[in-house]
């Protein structure tokens, strides 16, 4: 399995909280490959690599986030990778129900997730249990393949969790993030490749861990408004302008969990 799949760790500038993800990679209860990329090399991503004998790869192209997680896909060279944020962790158990779960028909495959709040972990509250709800429809035999149903999830809102991703690279082919956004690259690319066929295999339990704190690049689009124009964008891909104006206000406060208090 070491050969099939790879944890890659985007690492930006010097997160207190990445040598907690390291070693939750390092733990993995299946061996996998880790390798670390970065666009704003330092030594102290460097030390915590070399401390972890983890390949430590800088990717010295164009910058911005979209770039850096396309660089990132590409450093894997095995068809099955996790990109892990530098903040966030992963139980023990993660990959391991990963491959359980995997097949080749798959296009991506993620877990359910807990929060992080203020050194706590949540593992329930409003917008996590309405995200648990919009899956569950895929956890019907043979609903993961169905391309209507995984596209009327979607244009509700973005269940699913970044960091708890698996990409598989042979099924997704060409497929890579959109250049034109800051915030919601993960939700646009669930939206695009939603119309491929193949499955979207959710694993409806807990095994990645989502740190929420007020220096994270998320807090700080939200401030900024990016997230809100970013989130109606892709509401009117599926909806009339009116309707993705009621959601958008609807969904734009589940933005308020995304804080430490």
């Amino acid at each position: 399995m070491k050969t099939k799949h790879t944890f890659v760790i985007c690492a930006y500038k010097e997160s207190p909280f990445l040598e907690e993800a390291v070693i939750s990679l390092k733990e993995q209860s299946v061996e996998s490959k880790i390798i670390t990329v970065s666009s704003t090399p330092n030594r102290f991503i460097k030390d915590i690599c070399d401390k972890y004998k983890i390949p430590f790869i800088v990717n010295s192209g164009e910058k911005g986030i979209g770039n850096d997680w396309n660089f990132a896909l590409e450093a894997a060279d095995t068809p099955l990778v996790t990109l892990c944020h530098q903040d966030d962790f992963y139980f023990k158990n993660y990959l391991e129900e990963v491959i359980k779960n995997i097949d080749d028909k798959t296009l991506i495959a993620f877990t359910d997730y807990y929060e992080l709040k203020g050194g706590r972990i949540v593992s329930s509250n409003l917008l996590l249990n309405v995200k648990r709800i919009m899956l569950s429809p895929l956890l019907v035999p043979g609903a993961d393949r169905n391309i209507f149903l995984r596209r009327r999830i979607l244009s509700l809102g973005c269940p699913i969790c970044c960091p708890s991703v698996t990409y598989n690279k042979t099924t997704l082919k060409d497929a890579r993030f959109s250049l034109n956004f800051k915030c919601n690259l993960d939700w646009d690319f669930w939206e695009r490749i939603s119309k491929f066929s193949g499955r979207f295999k959710y694993i409806a339990k807990p095994l990645t861990v989502h740190r929420i704190h007020v220096g994270s690049e998320t807090t700080k689009l939200i401030g900024e408004n990016v997230r809100g124009r970013e989130d109606l964008e892709i509401y009117r891909r599926f909806w009339p302008g009116f309707i993705a104006d009621f959601l958008y206000l609807f969904y734009s406060k589940s933005q308020d969990s995304n804080s430490e208090l």
